[in-house]
């Protein structure tokens, strides 16, 4: 199996590394025709609309229209998640679809700006029964969407708490609260729609790699790839690995 990663801006390289890790093959994908030599795609991380710049310059976005349309796996992450909305809302984008597919509403920054990124344990009751480990994933969302809405046709993955009063800034002196906030909330941080995959944080930046295993399973039983067997699962040692090839990028523990 050969799995494919937008290349253009973002966590690219850390998705690939994980990829790694479980003895599949990642390659850069950066022009419309490398697409035609992968059989699914992760889309990762970044900003938004340098990525759509990109993607707009090196005429990219067509292909990969297409590449969902036919049903191809295709997992996005935090802007990848934007990428595959129908509707995204918020700063800059404004409603525009970008490559669309999947059927939600997705709100930019809804976490806020760079400075609030955070760390949140998200319950995975889906991820933990097919993939084992514990009932929870440790979500690192940085300037991170959210989903508002879903189509019926949408399996909810993953819901986060919304703490109300969110903290804008914190000392040991003062505290600003946002203003005017809202009763607690879940909002939806990672959904699946057939062949598509979403979720609003950053699985690669962490060493937990069930949600990688997951994507490629799903890509396995599409294009009749790798079987559940032949992908390590999270915590299990492939022997055909060196230890090099596991510890190359830093992770979140």
């Amino acid at each position: 199996m050969v799995v494919g990663v937008l290349a253009l801006q973002g966590s690219f390289n850390e998705h690939i590394a994980v990829l790694r890790r479980l003895g599949v093959k990642g390659v850069e994908i950066k022009k419309p025709e490398q697409l035609d030599n992968v059989s699914s795609l992760i889309i990762p991380g970044g900003e938004s609309t340098t990525m759509a710049k990109l993607a707009e310059f090196h005429k990219l976005f067509p292909a990969l229209r297409e590449f969902v349309k036919m049903g191809k796996p295709v997992w996005g992450t935090c802007a990848g998640l934007i990428f595959l909305a129908d509707k995204a809302v918020g700063q800059k984008q404004g409603g525009q679809e970008l490559v669309g597919g999947l059927d939600c509403t997705v709100h930019r920054n809804f976490f806020g700006s760079q400075i609030q990124s955070f760390e949140a344990d998200v319950s995975v009751p889906e991820l933990a029964s097919k993939e084992g480990g514990p009932e929870t994933f440790r979500g690192v969302f940085i300037r991170a969407p959210a989903i508002l809405e879903v189509g019926p046709e949408v399996e909810v993955l993953a819901d986060y708490l919304v703490p109300s009063n969110k903290v804008l800034y914190s000392s040991s002196t003062v505290e600003i609260q946002e203003e005017n906030s809202t009763p607690e909330k879940k909002v939806i941080v990672a959904v699946k729609q057939g062949s598509l995959l979403g979720t609003a944080f950053h699985p690669e930046l962490t060493a937990d790699t069930r949600w990688h295993s997951y994507f490629l399973k799903m890509a396995g039983e599409v294009g009749g790839g790798a079987s559940s067997s032949s992908i390590v699962a999270v915590g299990e040692e492939d022997p055909g690995l060196n230890q090099q090839s596991k510890i190359d990028l830093p992770v979140f523990q």
